[in-house]
């Protein structure tokens, strides 16, 4: 059996945040083909704070050292994404395999760049799109295949954001400023949309309108009340290259109703996905389905195989997902992990609606 993979992460907590609550979860499950080594955080200091935290064996002063370890094999990055271009393209020319969290970069031509990088150099290069590794996903794309719902002719999702509305906290502000590239449409939105390809196929010509129901926000552990300049209502319609339509609406914040319902009808059967959240990366997912004769949505569930050895949470879970994919692409040449070229595509697919979106505006 090869060695582990041994992992230097870049922006690793403890106790909070991503990296800690998904990450360190799912590769505790995979410990047979990941180590986790050291990590670099925003000062020395907090790295040390987090090695002894979790019994790591190295505190880098700083990137650059850990990215130049040759104790290092593989370099994951979790932090803000105005900062991916440089972490990643660190680690890159070092010549890391490298995981970033998506979004991969702060738009289309930064996601290019270090894709073009990461070609270049031979190196594996994940994209942490990772509902499209969750179980449901997995059987959800199994049923459609095999003709479920016969042929496909419709689907419409409705998904709440969770944040994007008129209040935060002042950690999550900079998801409310359009500059940082980290908003409805960069996070759930694509997230789902990255699910939704595997499990429909490509999209056809899509059209989109955005909203704002609030210009500020109020960052209520500061008592302050700051500028909103990403939509809180974002509405897209068109089809599917097979040419089902499709109807997408995501909203900010949470409501008392449904925040997750994505339904797929066919020919022979629907299909109707829920969650309590519209982050399907992040969420439990529910398959309720129903075909020929039936005239009564009944819940269909993944085989318990795809969930055997795997995280109980969902987040977790799905993550392990990646990891896994990225160990098979980096032993045996393979390419089965969300690659940066699979992130610079879904980039375009985002970066399509919003130029729709302004188009509608203007």
């Amino acid at each position: 059996m090869a060695q582990p993979i041994r992992i230097g992460f870049i922006g690793l907590n403890p106790d909070s945040h991503w990296a800690a609550t998904a990450h360190i979860p799912a590769l505790s499950t995979l410990i047979d083909k990941f180590q986790v080594i050291g990590v670099a955080n925003s000062s020395a200091e907090s790295a040390q704070r987090t090695a002894k935290a979790l019994n790591l064996p190295y505190a880098f002063s700083d990137v650059d050292e850990l990215v130049n370890s040759p104790e290092i094999d593989l370099v994951v990055v979790t932090v803000k994404v105005p900062h991916h271009l440089k972490l990643v393209t660190a680690a890159i020319n070092a010549g890391k395999h490298v995981y970033c969290e998506w979004p991969l970069a702060n738009g289309v031509a930064e996601a290019k760049t270090l894709a073009n990088l990461a070609n270049s150099k031979g190196v594996v290069a994940v994209c942490g799109t990772q509902a499209r590794m969750a179980p449901e996903i997995i059987h959800l794309t199994k049923l459609i295949s095999e003709g479920y719902v016969g042929k496909v002719l419709s689907t419409s999702l409705i998904g709440s954001g969770g944040n994007w509305a008129g209040e935060t906290i002042n950690e999550y502000y900079y998801l409310f400023d359009a500059q940082n590239g980290a908003n409805m449409q960069t996070i759930p939105l694509a997230h789902t949309l990255a699910a939704i390809k595997d499990v429909l196929g490509e999209f056809g010509s899509l059209s989109a309108r955005f909203l704002s129901n609030f210009d500020t926000v109020t960052v209520t552990d500061t008592n302050e009340i700051k500028p909103k300049t990403v939509p809180d209502q974002l509405m897209i319609h068109g089809c599917l290259k097979s040419g089902a339509a499709i109807a997408v609406h995501y909203r900010g914040g949470v409501n008392r109703g449904t925040n997750f319902l994505w339904e797929i009808n066919g020919t022979e059967g629907d299909i109707q996905v829920s969650a309590g959240l519209g982050h399907a990366q992040m969420v439990q997912l529910t398959i309720k389905g129903a075909r020929g004769d039936e005239t009564t949505l009944k819940t269909i569930l993944p085989a318990p195989s795809l969930y055997q050895g795997k995280p109980e949470a969902a987040a977790a879970r799905n993550v392990a997902g990646v990891y896994n994919a990225l160990y098979h692409d980096i032993v045996n040449g393979t390419q089965t992990a969300p690659s940066f070229n699979d992130a610079v595509a879904l980039h375009q697919l985002i970066d399509n609606i919003e130029r729709s979106a302004k188009c509608c505006a203007e």
